[in-house]
């Protein structure tokens, strides 16, 4: 029997609880799951890659078969030098579907052994988008329904009155 390992690529930040649904889904779906916090130049993060990999592993200690990755390679790349054959990407909606479409043909470009594997969100999740917890955060708004409570920890003390 084949083992199938899979990856998560995404740049996380911060972790939301759609994205430990969708890892933790993935888990009980693939042999290993590697979650590889990748870097997004269109991005300005709040939190380093480092810290987000940090935060990531402690949201998913419970998942024995799922690792945490950090990245500054383009996925396909990623997933090829460390023999990686499926992609998991987490889709919202219509919009979602069509945008990671459009990667997972790049990434089949870069990678043509990469098999890319949508999950749909579960319904409470679908409302919840890194952007809008971090500009909500911002803002001095609770995140905890969004946010794991480690993150909604991190995010408080990230954006401290005066530290904006």
């Amino acid at each position: 029997m084949k083992t199938v390992d899979a990856m998560i690529p995404g740049s996380f930040d911060p972790p939301t609880n759609g994205h430990i649904d969708i890892i933790t889904r993935a888990s009980a779906l693939f042999d290993t799951v590697r979650v590889v916090v990748a870097q997004n130049s269109a991005k300005n993060a709040i939190f380093t890659s480092e810290e987000r990999r940090v935060l990531l592993e402690d949201c998913l200690k419970h998942l024995k078969n799922v690792v945490v990755d950090t990245t500054d390679s383009l996925v396909a790349l990623y997933a090829k030098e460390h023999n990686i054959d499926t992609i998991v990407r987490g889709v919202r909606n219509s919009s979602d579907y069509d945008y990671e479409s459009e990667i997972a043909l790049t990434n089949r470009i870069l990678n043509s052994d990469l098999e890319i594997v949508f999950l749909p969100a579960k319904e409470q999740y679908r409302v919840i988008r890194s952007s809008i917890v971090r500009e909500l955060a911002f803002h001095g708004h609770d995140v905890s329904f969004f946010v794991p409570q480690s993150v909604n920890i991190a995010m408080k003390e990230k954006f401290k009155k005066g530290d904006k």
